[in-house]
């Protein structure tokens, strides 16, 4: 029987929460006029937050949306700063209590995890899977439109396995059917990428448990298999579709596919081999193109290096985790920054 847990809205409405929360929801955006206002009125603003959540009365708030294109195109639904504070105060209770059920290989929006901590240990996997089996083949596979596609009540029920105090279920459940049908998550809130984590659980316990993996990898909605038979792999890719489709109603997308390693595997932002990992050239395209962008905008003066800088550092913390030396010289040589 999974450990469930109760009495645990107390801890999330305890204003020492509600004032970590606040600080957590304003890093990188302290100057935005939106969080200025509930900053200059800030003892205020969390004790209307804990009134509302201790009368039942807290209602999510209208989302903003808008659309981004990179790495490709996305939806992006937004909430008022007093709702990202709720939901930080959330996570801060009943992450911990999620995270202790998670496999070790799980790498998406986790504490020490990201893509380059994936990235690495698929590599390792891919040296750990040579060295014992020689030839080896890859399943690699992604959901099908996921955040769209997680279904409300079925997540609801996963919630219920590990928590069971009544409040905070009211206040998740309140978060889940924010969005006006029966399925989907809103790319941007805190809480869709835990509950991505929780959805996705399931699949990450079935592949090591039931189908017995040995070496799997996943980040969000992409995962990876490693055997040595293409012919298991076949029976495995089935067997997760069928899993996806009947207990998640979820679905694998036609990207899914099945390879020798040999060919590179394309996963979070590199293409890895046994021996190398390199950039992925939309990658180096789409920083060539913004550079240039950069280099006009600098040109006229519209911004300064001040803008300039973090864009480039953020860029090369990115590609010097693959053997990019020559690549990065000769793509940030090419531009020059000066006025017109």
């Amino acid at each position: 029987m999974p450990k469930t847990y109760n009495r645990l809205f107390d801890e999330i409405v305890d204003f020492e929460n509600l004032y970590r929360a606040y600080i957590k929801a304003r890093r990188c955006k302290r100057y935005n006029p939106e969080v200025l206002r509930f900053s200059s009125k800030l003892e205020d603003e969390l004790l209307a937050i804990q009134d509302k959540l201790l009368g039942g009365t807290y209602k999510t708030g209208n989302y903003y949306r808008f659309v981004i294109y990179e790495p490709k195109k996305r939806e992006i639904a937004a909430l008022p700063f007093r709702d990202r504070v709720v939901h930080h105060a959330l996570c801060n209770v009943i992450e911990p209590l999620f995270e202790r059920k998670f496999v070790h290989d799980s790498y998406g929006c986790r504490v020490r995890k990201g893509t380059h901590a994936g990235s690495d240990r698929l590599v390792e996997f891919l040296r750990r899977a040579q060295r014992t089996w020689g030839k080896v083949f890859c399943l690699k596979g992604d959901i099908e439109k996921f955040f769209p596609s997680v279904h409300h009540e079925a997540l609801k029920g996963i919630v219920r396995r590990t928590i069971r105090c009544k409040q905070t279920l009211n206040l998740i459940d309140g978060i889940i059917d924010s969005t006006p049908e029966s399925k989907g998550m809103p790319i941007g809130n805190l809480t869709s990428q835990l509950f991505a984590n929780v959805y996705l659980n399931e699949l990450d316990h079935f592949a090591k448990e039931k189908l017995r993996v040995r070496f799997y990898v996943r980040y969000m909605d992409d995962f990876i298999l490693l055997y040595p038979e293409k012919e298991r792999l076949h029976e495995w890719h089935e067997s997760i579709a069928m899993f996806l489709h009947e207990r998640l109603r979820l679905n694998l997308n036609s990207k899914t596919s099945i390879f020798p390693i040999s060919r590179g595997v394309d996963f979070l932002g590199y293409r890895a081999w046994v021996t190398h990992r390199l950039l992925r050239k939309r990658s180096i395209i789409g920083m060539r193109r913004k550079l240039n962008a950069l280099a006009e905008r600098y040109g006229t003066g519209e911004i300064s290096l001040d803008t300039v800088q973090p864009v480039i550092a953020s860029w090369l913390g990115h590609a010097k985790h693959a053997n990019s030396y020559n690549v990065r010289k000769k793509l940030l040589g090419s531009v020059v920054f000066k006025r017109l």
